[in-house]
C-alpha cells in the first residue's frame, strides 16, 4: 500500500515541478517589460502585441494538446513541450526586431508553453487522483504560484547584472535541463503504467462524484454536439475568459504600473514574485472549498474580491496601496485553475477532460493577451492605466453574474 501511495505522490510532485517553471518562465514577461521598451525602443503596445500573438497561438494550441494527451501519452506531450518551450524562451534574448520576437516568443515558445501547461498536467493528476480530486489538482497548481514566487524573485534580484537577454537564456537553460529529464523519468500516463502494479498510486473514490460538485452525478463522456449547445459551457467560457482577460492584465503590467507610480524596480518585480504567496493560499483555498461546498463556491469568492480590489486601485496609488491591491488580486490569481477539470468532467464525462478543458483554458489565454494588449493600448493612449481598471472592475460585476446563473443550475450534466 504504501508503495502504491508513493507514486501517486511522484506523479504529484511531477506536477507541480512542470508548472513551477511554467508559470515562473511566462510571468517573467511581466518583469522585463519596462527594460525591453527601453533597450529596443518599442511602446508597450508594440510588446504586449507579441504578448497576445503567444497567447493565441498557445490557445490555439491547448486543445491539441488536450486531444493529444486523451489519445497518447501524457509523457511524450509534456518531455517535447518542454524542449519547444525550453528552444523558445532561450532564443527571445536573442531578437532584434519584431518578426523575431513573434516567431521565437509569440509561435515556438507559445507552443512549447501549452502543452506544459495547467490543462495537460490538471488530466494527468485527474487520472491519478479520483478521489479529492480538487484538492490534489490545487497542490500541483500551488507550483504555478510558488513558481511565480521563486523564479521572478530571483530574477528581480538579478535583473540589474544580467539584463533581460541574459535572463531568458538563463530560463532556457533551466527548463531544459530540468523540466524535460524530470519528465521522461518520473511521468506515467495512467496508474497502469506505474511499475508498482496496475492500480499503483490511484485513489479509489468514497463515494459515486468524488472529487466533483456534490450537486451533480458523475457524468459519462458527453457527444461534442452536445457539449458545444450546453449552457454551462458558455457560462464557463464567460468566466475563464473574463478571468484570463484580468490576470493577464495585471501580471503584465502590475510591475510597470507600480514603476511609473514612482516604486523602485526591485521591489516593483518582488511585489509580483510575491503575489505567488498569496496565488498559492488561493488556490489550496480553492481545492479544499470545491472538495467541501461544491465547485462554484470558489468561483464567486473570486470575483467578489476582484470588484472592490480593482476600484480600491482606481483612487489610491500609493506605494503602500499598489503592494496591497498586488497581494490581494495574487490571493485570487490561481482560484479558478484547478477548477477547469473539476467542471469538465462533472459536466461532461471523464473522457472529455483533455479536450473541454483545454478549451477553455484556450479561451482563458485568447482574453489573456486580449487583456495585456488593451492595457496596453489604454495606456498607450492616456498614459494611465484608470481606464482599464474601470474595464476590469464592471467585467468583474458580468463575471460574477455568470457563475452564480451556472450555480442556480446545478451544474446539469450533459
Amino acid at each position: 500500500m504504501r508503495q502504491r501511495l508513493d507514486y501517486s505522490s511522484i506523479v504529484l510532485a511531477t506536477g507541480f515541478a512542470v508548472l513551477f517553471f511554467n508559470s515562473g518562465t511566462r510571468n517573467a514577461f511581466g518583469l522585463m517589460l519596462k527594460p525591453m521598451t527601453e533597450d529596443l525602443g518599442w511602446s508597450r503596445s508594440e510588446l504586449s502585441l507579441a504578448l497576445a500573438a503567444f497567447m493565441l497561438v498557445s490557445a490555439l494550441a491547448m486543445p491539441l494538446a488536450g486531444r493529444l494527451v486523451d489519445r497518447y501519452s501524457i509523457r511524450s506531450v509534456l518531455a517535447a513541450g518542454g524542449l519547444i518551450g525550453a528552444v523558445g524562451i532561450g532564443l527571445t534574448g536573442q531578437i532584434q526586431s519584431h518578426w523575431q520576437l513573434f516567431v521565437v516568443y509569440g509561435l515556438v515558445y507559445a507552443v512549447g508553453h501549452a502543452a506544459t501547461s495547467i490543462p495537460t498536467v490538471s488530466v494527468m493528476i485527474s487520472r491519478w487522483f479520483v478521489r479529492r480530486r480538487g484538492f490534489a489538482n490545487s497542490v500541483a497548481v500551488s507550483g504555478h504560484a510558488i513558481g511565480q514566487l521563486v523564479i521572478i524573485m530571483v530574477l528581480a534580484s538579478l535583473l540589474g547584472a544580467l539584463g533581460w537577454r541574459t535572463s531568458y537564456a538563463v530560463l532556457g537553460a533551466a527548463n531544459l535541463v530540468v523540466v524535460v529529464p524530470l519528465v521522461l523519468a518520473a511521468v506515467r500516463s495512467r496508474p497502469q503504467e506505474s511499475s508498482c502494479g496496475p492500480s499503483s498510486g490511484v485513489q479509489t473514490p468514497d463515494r459515486e462524484d468524488a472529487g466533483l460538485s456534490t450537486s451533480a452525478p458523475s457524468a459519462t463522456a458527453a457527444p461534442l454536439r452536445g457539449i458545444f449547445a450546453s449552457r454551462e459551457l458558455w457560462l464557463l467560457i464567460v468566466i475563464y475568459g473574463i478571468c484570463g482577460f484580468q490576470d493577464f492584465f495585471v501580471t503584465t503590467h502590475v510591475v510597470a504600473f507600480a514603476i511609473d507610480q514612482g516604486m523602485g524596480a526591485l521591489l516593483a518585480g518582488n511585489v509580483l514574485a510575491l503575489m505567488g504567496i498569496l496565488g498559492l493560499l488561493g488556490v489550496l483555498i480553492s481545492g479544499f472549498l470545491s472538495d467541501a461546498f461544491g465547485v462554484t463556491r470558489p468561483v464567486v469568492l473570486c470575483f467578489v474580491m476582484r470588484l472592490p480590489v480593482f476600484a480600491f486601485v482606481l483612487f489610491v496609488q500609493e506605494t503602500p496601496a499598489i503592494a496591497a491591491f498586488a497581494f490581494l488580486y495574487g490571493f485570487t490569481l490561481l482560484i479558478t485553475a484547478p477548477l477547469t477539470v473539476v467542471f469538465a468532467g462533472n459536466l461532461f464525462g471523464p473522457s472529455r477532460l483533455g479536450a473541454v478543458s483545454g478549451l477553455i483554458n484556450a479561451v482563458h489565454q485568447i482574453t489573456g493577451g486580449l487583456g495585456a494588449f488593451v492595457g496596453a493600448l489604454i495606456f498607450d493612449r492616456w498614459e494611465s492605466y484608470d481606464g482599464a481598471f474601470v474595464l476590469m472592475a464592471a467585467l468583474a460585476v458580468v463575471a460574477l453574474a455568470a457563475t452564480l446563473s451556472l450555480q442556480r443550475g446545478k451544474l446539469r450534466p450533459v
